[in-house]
């Protein structure tokens, strides 16, 4: 990767994995404690299983990102997937924090050079930029989960994350007006007569 396209790309990546966190935050934010456990059908994630799974692969993959294999051996992929009945929304929460908290320490920390070095994930090489993209992939993927399960059990009450629906083109007006705003306003530079 080009010298000064990496602080870019890594920039990128930890706006992305801001983001992602956000919208989950404000999807989960939107249900109550007993819809916060709620699976579709027997072959369906609760949100709960969902947050428990990426707290699990946070874990996994961001500590020690650049020492040690993405796939620790003390983690328990399978009991991701279960929720015992002593689990409470607290604890799901601490655990998503936690999750998050692992990959913006591990991110933010990278420097441009570490972009192209060599880390593992169950054994398979990947460049520290294939393992950020893989990592962004999946987080989106299950974060989507999130917001659809708490947009189908809220309905009616579901307050959007994005754009609503059938407001596009006053939405899109409103960021054009944004920008022609931007335009006009001074950059703060001092020009000097000589």
């Amino acid at each position: 990767m080009p010298e000064n396209l990496a602080p870019h790309y890594l920039e990128t990546a930890i706006a992305e994995f801001r983001n992602l966190k956000k919208l989950g935050d404000r999807a989960m934010e939107q249900l109550d404690s007993e819809q916060f456990f709620i699976a579709l059908d027997p072959e369906s994630n609760s949100v709960a299983v969902i947050v428990k799974h990426l707290a699990g692969n946070m874990r996994s993959r961001w500590v020690n990102f650049l020492t040690s294999d993405g796939e620790k051996p003390d983690r328990h992929r399978d009991q991701e997937f279960i929720i015992d009945a002593n689990t409470t929304r607290d604890d799901l929460t601490q655990w998503w924090e936690q999750g998050w908290k692992y990959v913006f320490d591990a991110v933010e920390a990278l420097k441009p050079e570490d972009v192209t070095r060599t880390v593992m994930i169950r054994q398979e090489p990947h460049t520290v930029a294939q393992a950020i993209s893989r990592q962004l992939s999946h987080y989106a993927t299950h974060v989507g989960q999130i917001v659809f399960l708490a947009k189908h059990l809220k309905s009616a009450e579901w307050k959007t994350l994005s754009v609503p629906r059938g407001q596009s083109e006053q939405f899109n007006q409103m960021m054009i007006e944004r920008m022609k705003e931007k335009q006009h306003q001074p950059t703060g530079l001092i020009h000097h007569k000589s």
